[in-house]
């Protein structure tokens, strides 16, 4: 008895279904450690995409010349300023470690500043133990991650090499594979692109003049350290609104603590005035030239990346959740499209 006899051939499509789903669940698991390198994969192919065509195709460079090349941009331009972040932030860690009292008494004067004026001596206190699990958690995540940095990076370059290698099979392969129609798979691709610069490009660009200014505006007031926490701040302005004022605020209270009263308020004004409207004003302007995304998506998108992440989260997670929903609403047009052509 042949299998033809035992199996029907739809009998036979649902094994082999089975089978796939099996063995893909099993690759995922698998692979579910250096997910980030897969995502960081697609993200750089996208930001590079445009240049590895024109090196080819107009300037008629070899593809692994155009690749290599682009690879070695790519880890001056974005992976050493990383790295020479994450080295800044963690000489910093290693000092305030070996200085614990600085930390001690930054928060009594603090204390004692809001006990006189507002009557709540143990307010920052309070608030400081209400979130320093959740913050601490965030923070452990972010600092774990750090280690499985160099993994990650070395399997994206891997695997961006080959892409832009044989960039049209990768393209065409998508667009074979993506269960949209041509038009909705190049939109789809669109709106990846738009949301990839965006984020990428747009928020870097944002967070770079926001940290410059909270730079120069710690500078002007007599605060500690500008360039350091500048730095920070550029990194907390990937969370719209609410990350630069993780800054200016508690140095302007430890200013107004120490009796630096025109210092503390004119960095309170400098910060709420100037630095938190340089994202709304250069949001607009971004949003008209490439698409944003909503800061509800970029909040959430961060509490969901830096544990999965890392402090790479910050970009991943409002990335993979505006990826989710793009591919959502995708698929809402063709259900809709469906159900008029079965009405017809």
């Amino acid at each position: 008895m042949s299998n033809n006899d035992v199996f029907s051939q739809k009998e036979r499509n649902i094994i082999i279904l089975i089978i796939i789903v099996v063995l893909g669940g099993v690759i995922l698991y698998a692979t579910s450690g250096i997910f980030g390198a897969f995502l960081g994969t697609m993200v750089m192919y996208t930001l590079f995409r445009n240049l590895n065509i024109f090196l080819i195709e107009k300037w008629n460079w070899p593809k692994p010349v155009s690749a290599v090349v682009i690879i070695v941009l790519s880890i001056f331009i974005i992976v050493l300023p990383f790295f020479g972040i994450g080295k800044m932030l963690f000489s910093k860690a290693i000092e305030l470690q070996q200085n614990p009292q600085w930390i001690s008494k930054i928060m009594d004067a603090i204390n004692h500043f809001v006990g006189d004026k507002l009557g709540q001596p143990d307010l920052i206190e309070k608030q400081l133990e209400a979130s320093s699990s959740y913050f601490g958690g965030l923070l452990t995540s972010a600092l774990s991650g750090a280690a499985n940095v160099f993994l990650e990076v070395t399997v994206m370059y891997f695997l961006l090499y080959f892409l832009f290698v044989n960039y049209r099979g990768f393209e065409g392969s998508l667009i074979h594979y993506l269960p949209f129609d041509d038009e909705n798979a190049v939109a789809f691709g669109e709106e990846l692109k738009n949301i990839t610069y965006s984020n990428i490009i747009g928020q870097t660009v944002i967070a770079i003049i926001q940290g410059a200014f909270l730079a120069v505006g710690f500078w002007i007031f007599g605060a500690k350290d500008p360039l350091f926490w500048g730095v920070i701040c550029a990194i907390l302005s990937f969370i719209p609104l609410l990350g630069p004022p993780l800054i200016f605020v508690p140095a302007a209270v430890i200013l107004l603590a120490d009796g630096m009263t025109w210092q503390g308020v004119g960095l309170l004004v400098w910060g709420f005035g100037l630095v938190i409207n340089i994202d709304n004003v250069l949001r607009l302007v971004i949003a008209k030239k490439l698409g944003d995304i909503h800061p509800i998506i970029t909040v959430v998108g961060v509490i969901i990346g830096i544990p999965l992440f890392g402090l790479i989260g910050l970009v991943y997670g409002p990335l993979l959740l505006a990826y989710f929903l793009i591919a959502v609403r995708i698929y809402k047009s063709n259900k809709r499209l469906s159900l008029k052509q079965d009405g017809c």
